[in-house]
């Protein structure tokens, strides 16, 4: 069973609805017992960054969520799901994420200037082979050819600290963000799988279907 950790702020069917599209048994939920006894887990996310993590703070699943991650089960983070993994987020003031992966959440407004915020729509994305090749865990971009085109919505980007961990890359006015990264068992993306038709759907079942 995938584990889809609902904290309240997640279009959550889009992705159960995925899953069960490619036979992959899986669960929302929010109950740490069955988090922490799945296979594996999503951490899906629409919303705001200081809204999530109060949300994360009162259900108490940051620790469970850290100690998923530390336990090599694969774990993946969607759009807002990927920002809390980070070490803070400018959205509405300054706040502090979860801090497993270090880096900053800022706003698309210092960098785009000619076209529309929020970023909402098909955009491509260009894989990072280095990083793949050297990252020997399940590599949920297997067969997904760079310029493949994804589905995004979103106003802020991640700066991740380490830009080694950058999967992909992805251009919105002529400024290149970092849209997926991979450390070890975490993969997480600014763009949805759920919604990103076939390609989408074959992320998701390199990641899972397999456990």
């Amino acid at each position: 069973m995938i584990a889809i950790i609902d904290y309240q702020m997640s279009n959550l069917f889009s992705v159960k609805n995925a899953l069960e599209c490619l036979g992959i048994d899986s669960e929302i939920t929010s109950d740490v017992t069955k988090i922490m006894a799945a296979k594996g887990a999503i951490l899906p996310g629409v919303g705001a960054f200081a809204e999530a993590m109060k949300h994360l703070k009162t259900l108490d699943l940051i620790q469970p969520i850290k100690d998923f991650i530390n336990s090599g089960k694969p774990f993946m983070g969607i759009c807002l799901g990927f920002h809390l993994l980070f070490t803070e987020s400018e959205e509405f003031g300054v706040t502090r994420g979860m801090d497993i992966l270090q880096g900053k959440v800022e706003n698309f407004s210092r960098h785009v200037k000619s076209k529309k915020i929020p970023h909402i729509g098909w955009n491509r994305i260009l894989t990072n082979n280095d990083v793949l090749k050297e990252d020997s865990f399940i590599s949920p971009l297997k067969d997904i050819n760079s310029d493949e085109y994804m589905y995004f919505v979103h106003s802020f980007y991640v700066d991740p600290d380490n830009k080694d961990i950058i999967a992909t890359e992805t251009e919105y006015d002529s400024f290149t963000f970092c849209s997926s990264v991979l450390k070890g068992n975490v993969f997480a993306s600014q763009f949805h799988p759920e919604k990103s038709g076939t390609s989408g759907l074959k992320i998701l079942k390199n990641y899972f279907l397999s456990l």
